[in-house]
């Protein structure tokens, strides 16, 4: 299936939103994105995870973060479902404030290896899998995440991992497990300790290991 891997420059599609036509690297400017992919339009999961979209769009807004959504139905669909996603996040009348995509003939979906095999429609075509795409301001796909039609996203780890790309792609650092933005990071192996002493003057501690290996050394930024 076609699909697209981390490191690649991500496809300069174009499609017709809610929001109008768009070429993709245009949509994006200089700026992290984010496309999330959802099943179909009025279907209860999709509605809640939009909602909740919705209801965070100030904190990607705070990271610089482009929101995009894509479903397979048409832009109409897209804008009366829209309402209700709106009504469910307690802000009914409000306009949703990002632009969901229209991928009625699927092709946007194969591109990008989108389709989940296991969940059909009544016509016994297959679904979009919750597919979530994070790019980066120099067009590149930095995270993929997939979950099936029947498993709703958690937004909180979404943010908690653009907080770690975001932070990674600067300084020569990793996040360590269950890591969250404000907590002590790992300097990456690469690294000599003469380079990481000058680099983080908050300091480089060192975990001693059983193998005697120095390669835990966390520091706080």
């Amino acid at each position: 299936m076609p699909g697209i891997l981390l490191g690649e420059v991500f496809p300069n599609f174009e499609a017709d939103t809610t929001s109008g036509r768009i070429k993709f690297h245009d949509f994006l400017g200089d700026s992290w994105g984010i496309l999330f992919s959802h099943p179909a339009d009025y279907t209860p999961v999709c509605t809640t995870e939009l909602a909740r979209a919705a209801k965070l769009t100030d904190e990607f807004k705070k990271r610089g973060v482009k929101m995009i959504a894509l479903s397979i139905d048409s832009v109409e669909d897209h804008k009366n479902w829209s309402k209700d996603v709106m009504a469910y996040a307690n802000e009914a009348g409000s306009p949703l404030p990002f632009p969901i995509i229209a991928d009625e003939k699927r092709e946007l979906s194969v591109q990008l290896g989108m389709l989940d095999p296991d969940e059909r429609n009544k016509a016994g075509l297959p679904l979009t899998a919750r597919c979530v795409f994070v790019i980066g301001p120099d067009k590149k796909l930095k995270l993929s995440i997939l979950y099936p039609a029947t498993t709703g996203r958690n937004f909180d780890e979404i943010l908690r991992v653009i907080d770690s790309l975001q932070l990674t792609a600067q300084k020569k650092v990793a996040t360590p497990v269950d890591w969250k933005p404000g907590e002590k990071v790992m300097v990456v192996p690469s690294l000599p300790n003469s380079e990481a002493t000058a680099l983080f003057p908050n300091g480089v501690t060192t975990k001693e290991m059983p193998s005697g290996k120095k390669y835990l050394r966390y520091t706080q930024i």
